[in-house]
């Protein structure tokens, strides 16, 4: 098999069927798909069982969390390229077949990542897209925004993954890890600053949108909280091994995480903590307004809009904004995918 795709499931009963389905879909067709099933308790993997084809492999464990499910992955692949999808998000049938040109075109790429385009719970598109930065990524920049923008978006050589796995016993026995299973949120960034900070492999993305991003709106002020004690987590852990990087770019992560935070409070409702993040941002690294204006602006107008607006004036006007912005971001793909065919 020369590629490997790995699907954690844990109680995704409702949209597993159609994230297998595109994996099954894709036109690359020399793959093999490993379920891992991180102990769900409901229909999920009795749902799995119901697709026949020889590719797919079900392999069970206790819940140990995404992370812990994408090692259990590794582990058992066959692949020399890996890519992770999670089972509440979906891919379009070339997506695969693009990345590996990707690989083939740049031998010295060894993380390539597309753009995404953002679904509702129940999988229509919202009309906006994940629009990172695609080449030129440093370990900085990485820090601060995070191109790669969630999971289900990568696929990796597996040199890459071989050269920064790290042996521990945390249930047992030892095993290599890839992923940090201490992590139950961030652990993505966490993974890809390793690679961006050990290892001289490039991260690359490529223009289209390919994979489908599935945003759960469902208690997010709560996982606002809890994501920003995570990602403080991953300063604790690079400082351990990289106290100088973290000495000169700490306080500015911090505060594009802050503002990413911020964002998703403002579209979980949430205005008061919005505006509360937005300013500990601006305390921490004030250049923020330099460095990226039109977004920080716009962070800061839709939050204060939020808090000021009633919810009938203000929902209309988000939705208009969204239009404006889903449709520029088309145009952009559009033109980049002519202009830039191969990154």
């Amino acid at each position: 098999m020369n590629l490997s795709v790995i699907i954690p499931v844990y109680n995704s009963e409702s949209s597993v069927a159609e994230t297998l389905r595109s994996v099954l879909a894709q036109t690359y067709r020399d793959l093999e798909i490993i379920i891992v099933d991180d102990g769900s308790t409901d229909k999920s993997i009795d749902i799995c069982k119901q697709f026949q084809d020889e590719r797919i492999r079900i392999i069970h464990q206790q819940n140990r969390g995404l992370a812990g499910a994408r090692n259990t992955g590794i582990r058992h692949a066959r692949g020399e390229y890996l890519a992770f999808v999670d089972s509440d998000d979906l891919w379009l049938p070339e997506k695969l077949a693009k990345h590996l040109e990707h690989f083939e075109r740049s031998p010295d790429v060894g993380v390539s990542f597309s753009r995404s385009s953002l679904i509702d719970d129940q999988g229509k598109p919202l009309g906006i897209y994940q629009m990172p930065k695609l080449t030129d990524i440093t370990p900085e920049y990485l820090f601060c925004r995070n191109p790669i923008s969630n999971g289900s978006s990568v696929v990796i050589r597996r040199a890459v993954l071989d050269a920064i796995k790290f042996q521990e016993n945390l249930y047992g026995e030892v095993e290599d890890f890839y992923f940090d299973d201490s992590f139950r949120q961030s652990e993505d960034i966490e993974c890809w600053l390793r690679i961006a900070l050990q290892t001289t492999w490039k991260i690359e993305g490529i223009p289209e949108a390919l994979t489908l991003y599935r945003v759960n709106m469902g208690g997010l002020s709560a996982n606002v909280i809890k994501q920003y004690e995570s990602w403080e987590r991953i300063l604790v852990k690079t400082q351990a091994y990289n106290p100088e990087f973290i000495k000169c770019w700490g306080n500015k992560a911090k505060a594009y995480q802050l503002r990413y935070l911020a964002r998703r409070a403002t579209r979980g409702r949430s205005p008061a903590l919005a505006v509360s993040l937005l300013h500990q941002a601006v305390k921490l690294h004030w250049r923020i307004f330099l460095e990226e204006p039109h977004r920080t602006f716009i962070s800061f107008v839709a939050a204060y809009l939020l808090w000021l607006l009633p919810q009938f004036a203000y929902q209309p006007l988000e939705k208009l904004i969204m239009q404006i912005t889903g449709k520029s971001q088309e145009q952009r793909i559009q033109k980049e995918k002519i202009l830039k065919p191969s990154i």
